[in-house]
């Protein structure tokens, strides 16, 4: 079962119940936290990634994350004015990227292609 946390500043609510819709309640564990406490999960292996969004893509949403999990393990995928390309992201999850910020009106665009790069990793790693 894939395993994520839902953190930021806005929405996580809402992007919470987008990810039960888009991956069905079976396939997946959510839980929303606060960042101090969604990153600390995330470290421990309570959860495989981390997803939060801000007004920036990268402050709020990833704040916590850069500063306890470091650079490497962190994307912002959309910010204001730019998504990043569907190949990006892609590459970020298959690099072993576990966090990931993004603008929360970009919600609906980049999770599906960051939820489907997971999905397909896992798979092939099983």
């Amino acid at each position: 079962m894939l395993r994520i946390v839902v953190g930021g500043q806005v929405n996580k609510q809402e992007i919470y119940n987008f990810i039960q819709r888009y991956l069905g309640e079976s396939n997946v564990y959510l839980e929303i936290k606060n960042d101090l406490e969604a990153v600390n999960a995330l470290k421990k292996g309570n959860f495989d990634y981390y997803v939060g969004a801000c007004n920036t893509g990268g402050g709020g949403a990833l704040a916590m994350e850069m500063a306890l999990l470091g650079m490497d393990l962190c994307k912002t995928i959309s910010m204001p004015g730019k998504i990043f390309a569907d190949e990006e992201i892609i590459k970020a999850v298959n690099e072993g990227k576990k966090a990931f910020g993004f603008v929360d009106q970009h919600t609906e665009k980049v999770l599906p292609i960051l939820l489907n790069a997971i999905l397909s990793k896992r798979e092939k790693e099983n």
